[in-house]
């Protein structure tokens, strides 16, 4: 029979943050519950400490001089815990670091890979650099978790062939119950928010672009609230100045509580160059408002094209302001309610319970959406 395990180590680089608590956050919350239930004692590991949400039920060791990793290790030679699984969310996969925490304790050790993929891929010097670590380190890591079909492609792409037969899908899920739902989606004259994180590979450069292209009528009519934030806010505040589109655009600041914001409007635009498994783009279809983004990785694997939203190639921004266009003026429309499909293929729950099988020694993954590429 398998050993139950009875103390875990979750190292996550993930600043936690009170003014953006996103669908990670809930995950982890909830995974501790379920830890708890199951007698099983949880140590998380982040790069700063916090007590929103539910944080203040974690136990959680972190550190103002070192990264996760290096606090970690420091933490284990210091304490001596014994982990018999060490999960990690976040940090760079195959690294002298797996080795080190293999040959401290031997627990089993679950690498969870979120990281999107540029969207021309790696330099031929990146390629031969993930290649010789997987040689070297993919030993070391019992589980290989991907978070989407697109992500465990990339995973065996990146770092070899051998780590094929323990390497897992799990889809990131989210929690339905506090997301509030559009009754009614206007056909025509829709309204639109885009949230990201402001950097140059979410793509909101082409978004300002399209709307550049559409017909004056359009453009003297058409707004989108742009929420969040980051470095690449000066950069698309001037073009959209420079653009005179400054009506059309309102770049609203980072947002808490997004769930109870989707259902304000009747579709999100998400222009992205790289992607992994969009939390977001889930959310906001569970808000039973469409999607319109890009052709990028996992992104196919929610959005089915002129079902649930619309696909572009990303970059294309001729594309991209054409289905503005339609969508505006009520030629594309989007007659299905989107939650109902969310709430089948990616609940909270089922991610839950879908990890909680990896720290099982013997499990069942009938009905479930783990995923072996074998």
């Amino acid at each position: 029979m398998g050993i139950t395990p009875k103390h875990i180590a979750i190292i996550c680089n993930y600043e936690l943050l009170e003014s953006r608590v996103g669908g990670m956050d809930y995950f982890f919350w909830a995974f501790d519950k379920k830890c708890k239930e199951n007698n099983i004692q949880a140590d998380w590991f982040f790069p700063n400490q916090s007590a929103h949400g539910r944080y203040s039920d974690l136990k959680i060791y972190c550190s103002t001089t070192e990264n996760v990793e290096t606090n970690f290790l420091t933490f284990c030679k210091q304490n001596n815990p014994k982990y018999t699984y060490v999960i990690t969310h976040f940090i760079e996969l195959c690294t002298p670091f797996f080795k080190e925490v293999k040959h401290l304790f031997n627990p089993k050790i679950i690498a969870v890979d979120h990281n999107p993929r540029p969207i021309n891929g790696y330099s031929f010097e990146k390629k031969l650099k993930k290649k010789i670590k997987g040689l070297l380190y993919s030993k070391y890591i019992d589980t290989f978790i991907g978070v989407s079909n697109y992500t465990t492609k990339e995973l065996i792409k990146d770092f070899g062939f051998q780590i094929k037969r323990k390497t897992q899908i799990i889809h990131n899920g989210i929690a339905l119950n506090d997301i509030l739902v559009r009754q009614k989606r206007n056909e025509t004259k829709p309204s639109f928010l885009t949230t990201s994180h402001l950097r140059e590979s979410k793509g909101l450069q082409d978004l300002i672009q399209a709307v550049f292209l559409l017909p004056e009528a359009i453009k003297g009519e058409i707004v989108i609230d742009v929420y969040g934030d980051g470095p690449y806010k000066e950069p698309l505040e001037h073009l959209v100045a420079s653009l005179a589109l400054e009506r059309c655009f309102n770049f609203k600041g980072s947002s808490s509580n997004l769930k109870s914001i989707y259902c304000n409007y009747d579709y999100m635009l998400q222009p992205t160059h790289m992607e992994c498994f969009s939390l977001s783009i889930l959310e906001s279809l569970a808000a039973n408002v469409p999607v319109i983004t890009t052709n990028v990785g996992g992104n196919e694997e929610a959005i089915v094209d002129c079902v649930n939203g619309y696909i572009f190639k990303a970059q294309d921004v001729n594309s991209l302001a054409t289905i503005l266009e339609e969508v505006y003026i009520g030629i594309k429309k989007i007659d299905l309610n989107t939650r109902s499909d969310i709430k089948k293929r990616f609940s909270l729950q089922q991610m839950v319970e879908n990890y909680f099988l990896t720290l099982s020694e013997f499990k069942t993954l009938k009905g479930l959406e783990i995923t072996n590429n074998k």
